[in-house]
């Protein structure tokens, strides 16, 4: 895996073409698997012997990975996405109630109010550069609604946004990955303690309250661990989903056309590009718990495998031949899954309606106040994220 990341499309058709799962080679010569094609991640996702707790990954078991090693977050943090069974269960139950359809419906005013105040710093900050503004910087959404979710003062959130592009960042060097991590942890420690002080009506109150009532609700770990996973979570993934999604309809006007005329939806566009450039490429870990056998493959137990989202998303064995077609009319199979980019199984994202609801109302309202917005540099000049885990551009200059 290129830890400096890069577009992953290319690669990713040239290893589909081989089958669909492929070993890897990560950070530290680590060894691990991908799990590419779309139905055999589907399956591997929802498989029972398949674990997200890291006392199933072998080489962090046996003490061979480094304190720096630049994906170990991912493997070792306290929360749901590294936990199994009722564990999984009831740190998920804490805080779905924040994810429900009926509270994600409740907080469309707000996101749109967010949005609006957003535009107008955007259509000011491209006023001051000369008719051009990072998007990308000028419309952090995602952070906003997490972070008033979570009870997150605003002189925090420009510190999460960046350590949280840190903590994703597969090129790191190991004593930038230990600082970030250290760092991301105690600004969320710090937070967590102003809540416990001055409790609110916010998820890390409510959180707070569950650690506080003692018993096996919720531990400190698992609570700084739940707030890590809320903000990258939270705010990056979607960050790169609106992101991703602005390059694509500036890159396919006619598709951009047929949203405007009524003839798809804005939400029809966020659906195809989590398809089509999914807004994480290849997801750490799971591990089996025994030798698994995966359309073919052997993935040997305690290996830890990615998921390959973006390379499913244009798996043409079950999108077509047209599958690198950015589509947004195209039509989803009866009965199937559209895309797994937002996870399949136990562990599908409990953000997702939030996810979608953000993207949907930042595309509608950008390009209906600035219908003539476009790239300012051609895509291929775009900087990518320097992580194989992320799927996007550092920076979006637009021309409004």
């Amino acid at each position: 895996m290129d830890p400096s990341g890069g577009c992953p499309h290319a690669a990713n058709a040239w290893l589909l073409a081989r089958g669909a799962v492929a070993p890897v080679v990560l950070p530290d010569e680590v060894a691990g698997m991908a799990v590419l094609g779309h139905e055999a991640l589907k399956g591997f996702l929802a498989h029972p012997d398949v674990a997200k707790d890291a006392r199933h990954f072998t080489e962090l078991r046996e003490g061979r990975i480094g304190a720096g090693w630049p994906l170990r977050t991912f493997a070792t943090v306290h929360g749901m996405t590294t936990a199994d069974g009722d564990d999984h269960r009831r740190l998920r139950a804490l805080v779905s109630t924040a994810f429900t359809a009926r509270r994600v419906r409740q907080l469309r005013p707000r996101i749109e109010e967010l949005t609006a105040t957003l535009l107008d710093g955007l259509a000011g900050a491209a006023e001051a550069g000369g008719g051009v503004a990072d998007l990308r910087r000028q419309l952090p959404l995602p952070m906003g609604v997490i972070a008033e979710l979570l009870g997150v003062e605003a002189e925090h959130q420009e510190a999460l946004h960046d350590l949280s592009n840190q903590v994703v960042a597969t090129d790191i060097r190991p004593e930038q990955a230990v600082a970030a991590n250290r760092d991301l942890v105690s600004l969320l420690a710090d937070i967590a303690a102003s809540r416990a002080e001055r409790p609110g009506d916010d998820l890390t109150s409510a959180l707070i309250a569950a650690r506080d009532e003692g018993g096996d609700r919720l531990s400190q770990e698992e609570l700084i661990g739940t707030l890590v996973l809320m903000i990258v979570a939270g705010h990056e993934t979607t960050l790169n989903l609106i992101t991703n999604a602005v390059r694509a309809l500036c890159g396919h006007r006619d598709q951009l056309d047929l949203v405007r005329a009524g003839k798809a939806s804005w939400a029809d566009a966020v659906e195809e590009t989590l398809r089509w450039d999914a807004p994480v490429s290849y997801f750490p870990f799971r591990y089996p718990v025994r030798d698994l056998t995966v359309d073919g493959t052997v993935i040997p137990k305690g290996t830890p495998v990615l998921a390959g989202y973006s390379a499913a998303g244009r798996d043409p064995a079950v999108h077509g031949p047209d599958a690198e077609l950015f589509d947004v009319t195209r039509p989803g199979r009866p009965g199937a899954v559209r895309h797994l980019s937002l996870g399949h199984g136990a562990h599908y994202c409990l953000g997702a309606p939030l996810a979608r609801l953000e993207a949907t109302i930042a595309l509608e309202r950008l390009f209906t106040r600035f219908p003539d917005l476009d790239l300012a540099v051609p895509e291929t000049e775009l900087p990518r994220h320097s992580s194989f885990v992320g799927n996007s551009v550092r920076a979006l200059p637009v021309r409004i």
